[in-house]
């Protein structure tokens, strides 16, 4: 009987998916959903060391309007489209490699929170190859289904206009 790595053991890491991406040489962008907001890091590796060249995460989007009622809301759709967003544009203001997405461990299912940051990403201007019904339905990128309503239209132009 084999006994499992630690971290494998712990839900936290994939060693099969993390030596295809390895051996990939591309930089990743991972993207990962915690109990109260959506973290995103740009990865490079060489010789299996890390080195995260930025990282950003969805309480980033107070900064440019996310309502304080709402933001026990940093982890739903429209968050997750936005910080795709604010990502795609660092990656290309800082003219970085196109990554490849990781979203590690976790399950991930046809328009759920991870697809809205793909969908984000795409729309910022970077070039990602993915099945458009995938996607979320615009009314939830939107944040029509929240209780808290939040300036989505506001937060979505400051964010393209960034600089």
């Amino acid at each position: 009987m084999r006994v499992q790595k630690r971290r494998r053991k712990e839900n936290k890491t994939d060693y099969m998916k993390r030596i295809k991406l390895l051996k990939s040489k591309c930089p990743r962008l991972c993207f990962r959903k915690t109990d109260t907001d959506l973290i995103s890091q740009y990865i490079e590796s060489k010789e299996a060391q890390d080195k995260i060249l930025f990282g950003l995460n969805s309480k980033h989007l107070i900064k440019y309007g996310w309502p304080k009622e709402a933001e026990r809301s940093l982890k739903s759709t429209p968050a997750s489209y936005l910080l795709g967003m604010l990502v795609g544009k660092k990656i290309i203001e800082k003219k970085l490699k196109n990554p490849i997405i990781d979203f590690g461990i976790a399950k991930i299912t046809h328009r759920n929170t991870a697809f809205a940051f793909l969908n984000g990403l795409k729309d910022a201007g970077l070039k990602i190859e993915c099945n458009k019904e995938n996607f979320p339905e615009e009314k939830r990128i939107k944040g029509e289904h929240m209780k808290n309503k939040i300036p989505f239209e506001k937060i979505k132009s400051q964010i393209e206009n960034k600089k």
